[in-house]
């Protein structure tokens, strides 16, 4: 007979077996990334920047081996080659007809591109025309930044009277068309810089300009007009930081302007002068372009996209290579930043992602 105390506690091999537990594995939390640390991960999973980026880096390196990677120098002229081009330019383009099959055209292996009318050869002359394009996509921000960034920054947090001024200036500099007055200044600078007498100021900038192919003076006119925009941008954003808690708190503790501005403000407005100045770049490279296309750029027989495809608009009908790769590498290097500007836009300001 089983006894009480058995039968209120039966044994444990009559007793049903827990169910076995789950093993639930805790991913690991990803660790914490800075504002600055989170825009780059987004600008990493951006393809179409990234694509950007390597154009641009493909196009610094061959900017800066042009001597080594142009099979020719820029103006080594072979006036008996002059028009010249490969069997596989005259293939792609029907107009061009070979002297072989009854046409005009000098067929020659030793330009891969062709050759324009001095018998240059355009793979070399378009090489060391990225070196162009890539100073102004650098000088055009330089001052944007510099000179920008200090009246923006000085009208945005001074304020009053200051602001009024500055602003009012500003106004007045965005009534004339830029492009219009790059070229003005342009052609007050070629013109009375010229035939000066030795050892004079504007004789050695006429020297200077000469010596780098035209290009000091391109470089003025594009700084003295890049920075407006930059500076109507850094005094809005700092008009609206600059009552923010952070900044007081900054004033409270006896900082003085000089540090709320280094340290405080100018950390804060980074981002968007980046994308703006990113986005501006292009136009920068047009500009030259433009100006190098009406024979106000560089000097010959500096290379520049923009005077190679003035050249080769002269003959498009009958040499077209000589206007399609210039214009097709000038393109490239636009989209390029154009497609970086979008992605630090994304990358920067999320709630901005396919707003145009």
């Amino acid at each position: 007979m089983t006894s009480l105390h058995e039968s209120e506690h039966p044994t444990t091999s009559n007793r049903p077996l827990p169910p076995k537990l789950a093993v639930v594995q805790i991913p690991n939390r990803p660790a914490s990334r800075s504002l600055w640390g989170d825009a780059l991960y987004r600008l990493r999973h951006n393809r179409a920047a990234i694509l950007g980026i390597i154009i641009i880096l493909v196009n610094i390196v061959i900017a800066i081996c042009a001597p080594s990677i142009a099979p020719q120098a820029f103006d080594a002229a072979i006036l008996s080659d002059n028009n010249a081009a490969p069997e596989w330019i005259t293939s792609i383009f029907p107009t061009m007809i070979p002297k072989s099959e009854g046409g005009y055209v000098i067929t020659s292996e030793k330009y891969t591109l062709g050759a324009d009318k001095l018998g240059r050869d355009l793979l070399s002359r378009i090489i060391y025309g990225s070196r162009i394009s890539l100073a102004v996509a650098v000088i055009g921000p330089t001052f944007s930044i510099l000179i920008g960034l200090v009246v923006g920054m000085a009208a945005g947090y001074v304020g009053g009277r200051v602001d009024n001024l500055l602003m009012r200036f500003v106004d007045v500099m965005y009534a004339f068309p830029t492009l219009l007055l790059i070229i003005l200044l342009l052609a007050v600078f070629r013109t009375s810089f010229q035939n000066q007498q030795p050892g004079s100021l504007p004789y050695l900038l006429d020297k200077l300009d000469a010596s780098i192919g035209g290009l000091l003076f391109v470089f003025i006119g594009i700084g003295i007009t890049a920075w407006m925009g930059m500076a109507r941008l850094v005094r809005g954003q700092v008009l609206s930081i600059r009552e923010m808690a952070y900044i007081e708190s900054a004033r409270s503790i006896g900082a003085n302007s000089f540090t709320i501005i280094l340290w405080h403000i100018l950390p804060n407005i980074l981002g968007p002068l980046i994308v703006a100045e990113t986005l501006a770049i292009p136009s920068y490279i047009s500009y030259e372009a433009f100006l190098s296309f009406i024979g106000l750029g560089v000097r010959p027989p500096t290379p520049s996209w923009g005077s190679m495809i003035s050249e080769g608009a002269q003959v498009i009908q009958t040499y077209p290579n000589q206007t399609i790769f210039p214009a097709l590498a000038l393109f490239l290097v636009m989209f390029a930043f154009n497609f970086l500007g979008d992605g630090l836009r994304d990358a920067l300001d999320p709630t901005m992602q396919g707003i145009d």
